[in-house]
């Protein structure tokens, strides 16, 4: 199967991240969300991306105009009816995912790949909703979406090795590392990740240390380039807690509870980078 056409469903910081490398590998691609107004800042953020990579010589004026000729905004999620490969990168919320895989299972074609940049749900269920659970998968990419190298693959109960194999060699076309994994809470990015975010909120609860001094000790001591509170707060301390959240209840293991300060940053508002506010202040 040869993919031509992509479809990146949400034009939030990671779709139009996904849609902008797979322009720039020369695919066609269609970002869609509710709303002209979402898909604009999506397309907007995308062209101030490829301008400080003419500044800075990486990439010629010429190419940016190409690459931006590629994406076409949407609104209309029957233009899925022209995908070959859709991903979906909506809110990390499985009703939500799942309500979509439904509509994209009708629009899209009947040889189309349905893919998911969920973080941690599984696929498997969200294939389920499909008539096509062998044409679904995971693609996790990681943000910053243009800098980041990894894609973690997973596969669903009943993903096909033909599907396996064209969406390794669309990630490769992408410029990204392709690295297979099974269908388990949080597969492996997030499962090793999120309890040491979750164990360095407990370290601030417990008051052992303060947010820089706990960040400082991560990134002199461990080679970190980034602390994991600030790292909290560049993610989004709900898509912590939901994340956490998913373990838990996956694994219906204690080790996995979200720290009660996490729940209450939540509460309050406090939902890091995006809000303004997190275990750092952001104007």
């Amino acid at each position: 199967m040869n993919v031509k056409t992509i479809m990146v469903i949400g034009a939030g910081q990671m779709g139009s991240g996904i849609a902008q490398v797979c322009a720039m590998a020369n695919y066609k691609v269609f970002l869609h969300d509710l709303k002209e107004d979402f898909v604009q800042r999506g397309l907007d953020s995308i062209s101030r991306q490829l301008s400080r990579q003419v500044e800075k010589g990486r990439m010629a004026a010429e190419e940016r105009e190409a690459v931006l000729e590629r994406l076409h905004p949407s609104t209309s999620i029957q233009n899925a009816a022209d995908a070959d490969l859709v991903i979906e990168a909506v809110v990390e919320n499985m009703d939500v995912k799942t309500q979509m895989f439904k509509m994209l299972d009708e629009m899209a074609p009947e040889h189309a790949i349905l893919a998911s940049n969920t973080s941690s749900l599984p696929i498997t269920e969200i294939a389920a909703v499909t008539k096509r659970p062998e044409r679904v998968i995971g693609m996790h990419f990681m943000n910053p979406v243009p800098v980041m190298k990894l894609v973690e693959i997973i596969r669903g109960l009943q993903t096909s090795d033909e599907v396996y194999n064209v969406i390794e060699t669309v990630t490769k076309q992408v410029g990204k590392v392709p690295v297979e994994v099974n269908d388990f809470p949080g597969f492996i990015s997030n499962r090793i990740l999120m309890p040491m975010i979750n164990e360095a909120i407990f370290a601030l609860y417990e008051g052992v240390a303060e947010p820089e001094a706990i960040d400082e000790i991560m990134k002199l001591g461990m080679n970190h380039p980034m602390g994991p509170l600030t790292l909290a707060d560049f993610i989004g301390l709900d898509t912590c807690l939901y994340i956490m959240e998913t373990l838990q209840e996956g694994f219906g293991d204690d080790k996995y509870r979200p720290c009660p300060l996490l729940r209450k940053y939540v509460k309050a508002g406090w939902l890091g980078k995006k809000s303004g506010k997190g275990f750092y202040t952001y104007s």
